[in-house]
């Protein structure tokens, strides 16, 4: 098979997949998490070693946790557990720039990725359990809980002891026998302490994400929308400008051939930044909500492709072009849904405030 159907095939699952977190959020992260990790073994299997592939993989980690936060909009109904996964994703995003500017791995310690498998322990409460019924201190205590005793340890082993599993379990005899005997432990503390003590279930098993409030809808979002994304200064807009900035930043320090200094990169996210807020601001003070979020993808991927090639011509070729109009694909389709889905949170925000 030619290499590079297999690289594009790779890159092209890892885009699509996340997508399905609106719909299937537990099965879908997870999917993605296993792709995540067999991507190089699937590129081993045909003897292919893409030269750019960590760039595109760094990239594709940052995409599918944002539309894993973003579905957090659309999907969980519990206000104070989503306000602990927005610290969590844009504190990780944060170290991670931090990092990209150091390249001190200890940071990354300190700024670890709680967000996921928090994401991942409320849809699996979710699933058997109304997640409302918990209070910020229960969310705030799991948060606590996964960050300590889960990826503190995790970001030690990978980030600062640079340790790889599947190595360690070759190199050491006893560690893959250690790691089996220490799921058996877990699942059989599980099994005879914890699910004892279980509160009843609220419903049977449910996967798929619940269905929007019927209340919401396309004459009640567009005018939401509006309401607040209209305004040039508002807490969405903040937020959208953070996130924006953010993961453009991350982006960009994955780019590969990336030739420019950290003040010049920062200078184009800033005009990108500003430039994608524009038309969000446009879009909403003209009522293009819901009917018209292809042509707001559209119109945004246009305009981010134009800057892109603009900015490879003033920099005389300093970024590779088709990386970079990959990842602005991306993070067009971040921002384009962030639009879409930000009204749920309001609604749902006010319908807590009661």
């Amino acid at each position: 098979m030619n290499v590079e159907v297999v690289f594009w095939s790779v890159v092209l699952v890892r885009f699509f997949l996340p997508l399905l977190i609106f719909k299937f959020p537990l099965p879908a992260i997870f999917a993605c998490l296993v792709v995540d990790g067999m991507d190089q073994t699937i590129f081993q299997w045909f003897d292919f070693n893409p030269p750019f592939y960590q760039s595109y993989d760094k990239a594709m980690d940052v995409f599918y946790l944002g539309i894993a936060y973003i579905s957090t909009l659309r999907n969980w109904a519990s206000i104070p557990s989503f306000e602990v996964s927005r610290f969590l994703f844009f504190y990780r995003q944060i170290g991670v720039v931090a990092f990209e500017l150091t390249q001190v791995r200890a940071i990354l310690l300190v700024f670890p990725n709680t967000f996921e498998y928090f994401f991942m322990a409320y849809e699996g409460i979710r699933a058997r359990w109304n997640p409302v019924r918990f209070g910020m201190r229960f969310w705030i205590g799991l948060a606590a809980f996964i960050w300590i005793f889960i990826k503190l340890p995790q970001e030690y082993w990978i980030h600062v002891a640079q340790l790889d599993f599947t190595d360690t379990v070759k190199d050491v005899s006893w560690f893959g026998p250690a790691i089996v005997c220490g799921i058996l432990a877990l699942l059989a503390v599980f099994w005879f302490l914890v699910r004892p003590r279980l509160i009843a279930a609220d419903h049977s098993m449910q996967l798929a994400a619940p269905k929007l409030p019927s209340e919401v809808d396309e004459a009640w979002e567009r005018t939401a929308f509006m309401a607040e994304h209209g305004k040039v200064w508002s807490v969405a807009t903040l937020e959208k400008v953070l996130l924006i900035g953010l993961l453009s930043a991350i982006f960009g320090f994955v780019l590969p051939d990336l030739r420019i200094s950290n003040i010049m990169l920062f200078t184009w996210i800033a005009i990108f930044v500003v430039i994608n807020s524009a038309i969000s601001v446009g879009f909403a003070q003209r009522g293009w909500s819901t009917e018209s979020i292809l042509v707001s993808f559209a119109v945004r991927v246009t305009i981010n492709a134009a800057l892109m090639v603009v900015v490879n011509a003033f920099l005389y070729e300093q970024v590779n072009l088709q990386a970079g109009l990959f990842f602005l694909l991306l993070l067009s389709v971040l921002v384009t849904i962030y639009d879409r889905y930000r009204p749920l949170y309001e609604y749902r925000a006010q319908q807590a405030k009661g």
